[in-house]
Formats: structure tokens, sequence, C-alpha cells
């Protein structure tokens, strides 16, 4: 058939524009015998469609839809060559061909589409039909709304062989071509698209790691957190790793929220910033608890919104292939307090926790977000924070173990050992022995506290501060450097109250009879049962006697010889003046920094005292009282052992109020009830000459005798200020006198 000259025009209805076929009067090209057609432009391009015809049509004119128009450059009233074409079956037959999907208009769904049934849809509607590459096609789906199809490449299949017996050539690709019946439909999504394509004719498109392809893991600089990195990995960051398809197919939503929380210095906010530097994510937002609070009516809730917008507009445009977004909140018990728990405040903190409630998993939800918190005090937050869906990850970040702070020594000495500017001298495994309970941060000013005591060294303070010139030559940081700033610089926050414990035995302990070595050998036995793996974690002990026994001196033996690593005193001294409600959440936080220990000692003295009882009412603070009785009673963590060693003077009054059954046992203390007993603590104290000891005995072995061992070394200590011939006459007498002596001296 000849070359006809026919002039471009619109489609002319809607129903065919979405057959992507170019439509004529069949009087121009009879259906019958010409089913496509080249069309020729006045800039000599050539294009393939398959025609379709309607009746009513103008005759000379040839009709396309819009997207045809703007993938051929074509205009209205256009005047253009076309002529019949004639498919080659051996290399133009489609057997496969790929498509980009987006939408066509610019409002978007997050609805799905089926790529399956989008497949069977576009075979049942263009079987046979003509595909160039890069042509655009207009596809209704459903009724759902229009995409914009694109032909990004096409495969070809040998009809001929295909047919016959042989087997069928490679595939190769083609520029134009015919779909067959049979061929396979592949949709993939366009650039920058936000249509959400499933099934399994979508397209396998190349997707961005979410773990940054330049991170090393080794090089973390995160000591002793590889348990609780691991866990992190786990719960928040395994399901990121696989492909989108895959993760819908089991219909898993990504882990939103993580709680690191712990005591300070332990390595929080690090493991938040290198969280953030793993991923391969939008540049994370870290944002200050308190920065969100704002004076004006309705800012504060504001900020928290500002602070997911950008997830909320990639969410909507792209979907599922969103990136992830990251907030880290600093200090997240500024902002999260309970609900409710403030009272005379404005709301503030309550209307916040909504609002960031509601971002993190309410109606309109984002799967595109990772919101990480830091916090000392997890008991302050919101209940309703910590649920699945919001910050169901949390993680306690605690006090490194002895594995973990020698990796933090190696972190923080690594360029010391470069530079060789580290003594051989130095044994990190030691001092990773000697720094029980320190933090991270801790061992960090520990470093330091003996690099400046090395600089120190060659720093000549006289008239004017002057440097060895050698001195960058000459420094090295030295055992003893590190010794003193244990010594003398940096304590733990969480370790033994060492000076305070040992100044109640500053006199020793005084061997002087059975009673005080069978309470040693007891006390040794419930640190070993305290210290047991198959233990229950909680060993209470009542050390009971009457007023100077020496009760407090056994309690802090026992304390120290346990050696373990969290030993504090709760003493009514330290609490003169305090409330009730204040001596109980001082007690609390002692027993709460004790459970961050893996193992703990308490002593508790005086319990009667820290109780406000008086004998004359009695009167006690029954507040105080059952914040003992529950905290003597509760178990420690998981994994964690806690030791109380409580003193008390009043077995009677503790009786009385029901306290006495919280404790594992109860070590009576006796006075000094015999000469014997009183002869063995003169020779202990080495105050009198034998003689003088002989003497004191000869006296006293008909007595009888009833002292406690703190009012018998004050009773020597005051013997010691009298002359050498009246020392003995006045120790006997001072006894006698307060009728520690009955009978005949």
């Amino acid at each position: 058939m000849a070359v006809q000259v026919l002039t471009a025009a619109k489609c002319p209805t809607e129903s065919l524009s979405f057959t992507n076929c170019a439509i004529v009067n069949e009087k121009d090209f009879p259906l019958d015998k010409v089913r496509h057609v080249e069309v020729t432009t006045s800039s000599n391009r050539k294009y393939v469609f398959t025609l379709k015809g309607c009746s009513g049509f103008p005759s000379g004119q040839i009709g396309f839809s819009l997207p045809m128009r703007k993938w051929a450059e074509l205009s209205l009233n256009q005047t253009l060559e076309v002529r019949p074409y004639t498919f080659n079956p051996n290399i133009q037959y489609i057997a496969k061909i790929v498509l980009d999907v987006d939408f066509l208009d610019k409002k978007t769904t997050l609805e799905p589409y089926d790529t399956e049934k989008m497949a069977k849809e576009f075979v049942g509607n263009f079987c046979k039909q003509a595909f160039t590459v890069g042509q655009m096609l207009a596809f209704s789906f459903q009724d759902m709304k229009i995409l914009k199809l694109v032909v990004r490449e096409m495969e070809a299949a040998n009809i001929e062989q295909m047919t016959g017996n042989g087997k069928a050539t490679a595939k190769r690709t083609t520029q134009i071509g015919l779909l067959l019946p049979d061929a396979v439909v592949v949709f993939e999504k366009a650039e920058g698209s936000a249509v959400n394509l499933v099934g399994k004719a979508k397209g396998m498109t190349a997707r961005q790691s979410i773990i940054n392809p330049d991170w090393d893991f080794q090089k973390m600089g995160i000591g002793g957190l590889d348990k609780e990195f691991n866990a992190i990995f786990r719960r928040a960051f395994a399901s990121r790793v696989f492909p989108p398809e895959f993760v819908q197919q089991l219909g898993l939503k990504h882990v939103r929220g993580i709680l690191l929380f712990g005591p300070p210095g332990t390595g929080k906010t690090l493991m938040a910033r290198q969280i953030g530097n793993m991923l391969n994510a939008r540049e994370p937002k870290i944002v200050n608890g308190p920065q969100i609070l704002d004076k004006y009516v309705g800012e504060s809730e504001a900020n928290i919104r500002r602070l997911f917008a950008d997830a909320e507009e990639e969410e909507k445009r792209l979907g599922p292939n969103s990136g992830l977004h990251i907030i880290i909140f600093d200090e997240i018990d500024a902002i999260c307090k309970a609900r409710g728990s403030m009272a005379g405040s404005s709301g503030v903190h309550d209307t916040v926790v909504n609002q960031l409630l509601a971002k993190i998993d309410g109606v309109e939800s984002l799967n595109n977000i990772l919101v990480i918190g830091m916090t000392n005090r997890k008991d302050m937050i919101d209940e309703a924070l910590m649920r699945p869906g919001r910050l169901e990850v949390q993680m306690e970040i605690g006090l490194p173990d002895e594995k973990g702070r020698l990796q933090i020594l190696n972190i923080h000495t690594a360029r010391m050992k470069q530079h060789d500017k580290m003594a051989n001298d130095v044994d990190l495994e030691e001092l990773a022995a000697k720094t029980k309970n320190f933090s991270g941060a801790e061992i960090e000013g520990l470093v330091r506290a003996a690099q400046s005591t090395a600089m120190n060294r060659l720093i000549k303070a006289s008239s004017k501060v002057e440097i060895d010139p050698e001195a960058t030559e000459k420094i090295r940081v030295c055992r003893a450097d590190f010794m003193h700033a244990l010594e003398y610089d940096i304590k733990p926050a969480f370790g033994t109250s060492a000076e305070q414990i040992e100044r109640l035995i500053s006199q020793g302990i005084i061997r002087w009879g059975d009673p005080v070595a069978e309470i040693l050998e007891d006390g040794q036995l419930f640190i070993q049962q305290a210290r047991a793996e198959g233990s229950r974690g909680l060993v209470s002990v009542l050390l009971e006697g009457a007023p100077n026994s020496g009760k407090t001196a056994l309690a802090a033996k026992l304390a120290l010889s346990s050696n373990f690593p969290f030993v504090k005193l709760c003493t009514p001294e330290d609490m003169v003046g305090y409330s009730e409600t204040a001596k109980c959440q001082l007690i609390k936080k002692m027993f709460d920094d004790a459970y961050k220990s893996h193992l703990s000692c308490i002593i508790v003295d005086s319990v009667e005292r820290l109780l406000d009882y008086g004998a004359i009412g009695p009167r006690y603070s029954n507040l105080v009282l059952q914040a003992l009785l529950v905290l003597l009673k509760k178990e420690p963590p998981p994994g964690r052992k806690l030791l109380v060693l409580c003193t008390s003077s009043r077995k009677q009054v503790l009786e009385e109020m029901e306290m006495l059954s919280t404790f594992t046992s109860i070590l009576r203390v006796p006075y000094l009830n015999s000469p014997e007993h009183l002869v063995n603590v003169l020779v202990e104290t080495s105050t009198f000459r034998q003689e003088e000891i002989i003497k004191i005995q000869g006296k006293t072995e008909n007595c009888r005798f009833r002292v406690g061992i703190k009012t018998l070394l004050a009773y020597i200590d005051l013997a010691k200020q009298a002359s050498d011939e009246h020392r003995v006459s006045k120790f006997l007498t001072k006894l006698e006198d307060e009728n520690c002596l009955q009978g005949v001296i």
C-alpha cells in the first residue's frame, strides 16, 4: 500500500487513548490489511504504531493520545508520512518487556499495585501491539490511578526455532517489537516515583545498602559494648538489610525506636552517634531534650512535628523505598516524664509526650524513622513510650566488665602506643583488673590524669613556668602515673566508699574471743553465698546487739573483705534534717545504684535511727520502714548480686515492726563477758605492760564482767592519758564506776 500523508490530531475518546494505538479512519487504512504503520515526521524521525479504527473519525487525520504525542514530539495538525510496517518474526517478536512505572499526574497514593495482576492485564490489553524502547504509555489499571509506563528495554525471541524441534536461540534486545501473548512483563519503579509496587512481576531494583559501605565495625571505638551492639543490630537493623518486597511478604514492621539507658558515662551517647555514622541514612537529627521546650504555647509540640516533617514528606512521596530518618534524643527524660507526674505544671510536658507518641506510632505512623532516646533515669519516662511499636528496643548500657575495660583502655591508649609515648611497664590487663566499676568516661579520665601526671614531671615551675626543651622526646606515661591517678585523681561513682568505711574500723578488729571469730567466719559464708552463681542474688544479714558492742565495725570489716566493686554505707549521719520522702529517695537511689554493679554490698547502719525510732511514744517513720521492707526483699536484676549488712541495737523493736523476717540471717554481737576477753583486748591493744595486764587480771578474775568493745576501747584510751603509776587504777575504777564490773576488786 502506498505512502499516505495525514495530519496529526487528538485521540477522539478517553477510552481509545488508553489503547495506546494510533486512531485512523478505515477508508485511509483498512485494518484487515494493515495493522501497523511507520510514521515519519518532518524532521525525518520514524515511529511505529499499531492502528485502531474509529467510526466517525475524520479521513485524512491520524489521532494520538497526549503521552504518544509527547514521546514522538508531535504537534496537532502536523503533516506526517504514514506507510504500512511489517515485523520480522525472527528478531522483532517481544519475549520480555521491562516497563518503568510512575503516576501520570502529580497526585500520589501509597496503595499497593499488584504487579502480577498488572502484567496479566497489560498482556491482555496490548497483545500483538507494537512497542518501541523509550515509548510513553498511559495505563489504566483496575479503575485505580492512571499510571505512566515507559518502555525501558525489550528482549526478542526467534519464533521459528521456538516452534520447531530445535532449542531457542539466546534472547536478544530489540528497539522495536511486537508483544507476544506469552511475553514476560516486568514493572520497575521509575526514579523518584512514589508508586508502591508489590508482587512477583516487580523488578529487583537496585537498593542502596542501609549499612554505610565505608563503615568498619572494628573501628567503632565502642569498648565493652559488643553484646549490647549486637542485640541492637539484631532487633533494629537486621530487618532493614533485606529488600522491601521481602519485608512486605513477612508483614513485618521495622523497629521505630531504641531506648539506651544506664549510668552516666557508660557510652550511651557514643553508641547513638556511632549508630548514626554506621547507617547509610539521612543525616541524624540530634536533639537535647530541653531544647524541645518553648515558653510559647504550642511551640514545644510544633518542635516535635518539625523533627518528623522531612520523614513524613518522603514517606508520602516514596513509600516503602523512603530513606531512613534518624532522630536522636539526648536526655529524653527531660521531655517524656510520665504524664500527670508533675503536680502544678502547665501540662506542656504531657502534650509533648502525646505529640511524640502520635508521631512514632499514631494513626498515621511512619515506617521510615528510627528514634533513639538516651537517659540515665528510665524510671521517669512515660510507660506508653516504651511499649512495642515505639521505643520497643530498650538496652541497658551498663558498667563494663573486665574484658570491656581492657577494650576501652586499648582504645584510649592506642595513640600513645602508636607514637611510643607509653612505657613498657604499663600493663593494661592489670589496670583493667584494678578499675572495677569504672565507667567508660571514668576510664578515659583515668588515662587523661595519667598523661597529665607524666607531663607535669617535665614542667619546671620556678619564678616562671618552663617546659623541658626535650619534653616531647622524653615523655613516657608509665605505670606509676596510672597508679597515682587511681589513688588520687579518679574515683568511680559506682565504686567503694573505702575511706568512709575504713574510718569505721580505724582501730582494727580485735578478736577478743570466739564470738568475734564465729561472726567473721559466718560473714565469709554469706559473702560466698552472695557471690555464688546459683544463688538467688540477694543476701541480707542483720548484726544485732547491745549499743557499743562493735556491730558497725564488724559489718565494715565484712564489706571490705568481700572485695565487691560496689560498697556503700547508708548511715543516719548522712540524713540529718532530711524529710521522710527525701530519706526514702536517697535509700532507694543507693539500692538502684547497687543494681547497676554485678557485685554490690550495702551497709545499713543503725536501722532504728534511720526509722526515727524513739522509745518515748514510741515513734517511728512508717514511710521509711515500708521503703526498707520493700528494698530488703527486692531481688536484684538477673546476673546481679547484692549483699546487705544491717546493724541494730533494737532487735525487739524490729521484731514488732515485722522487719526481722526480711533478713536471710541474724547474727548476735555480744558484750565481752569474761576476764579472759578483757585480757585478750589488753594484749591486742598493747597499751599496758605485761605486769600491768597481770595486775588487772588478778583484780578482775572474781568479778562479773559485761562491757561493749567500743566502750572498753574508750576506757583504754582514757587510761593512756594517766601517769604510769595511776594507769591501772584509773582503768579499773572507770570500769567499776560504769557498772562494767561487779564484785571484789
